[in-house]
């Protein structure tokens, strides 16, 4: 199964990259294992994702950008509204990062 990279640049994702950093550097990991947990991060973020989320977010704001590079769509919104069944919520910005699905599974 194919995994993109894109759950590393979330705040777990990045304290999971910095910490296996810090372990390589003072040799308590290899940087091949280091890499293993990397790529097993990002399996494991795309299994949990696609069955434990159920809930469904509509999102309406100001498109300041949006980008489609390599088959991943990349928006920014400004002034954006989320709605879920839990509430409403209104943020200054948020970016949204999208890829096909169906490229994962080839």
């Amino acid at each position: 199964m194919a995994t993109f990279e894109l759950y590393r640049r979330s705040t777990i994702g990045m304290c999971l990259t910095e910490t296996l950093d810090q372990m390589v550097s003072s040799g308590v990991l290899s940087p091949e294992l280091a890499i293993q947990v990397l790529i097993q991060f990002d399996k494991s973020m795309t299994e949990a994702l696609e069955s434990e989320v159920k809930s469904k977010v509509s999102i309406k704001g100001h498109l300041h950008t949006y980008r489609f590079c390599d088959n991943v769509w990349t928006f920014i919104l400004q002034n954006a509204q989320l709605k879920s069944e839990e509430g409403q919520e209104t943020v200054d910005s948020v970016k949204i990062v999208a890829c096909d699905s169906k490229l994962l599974t080839q």
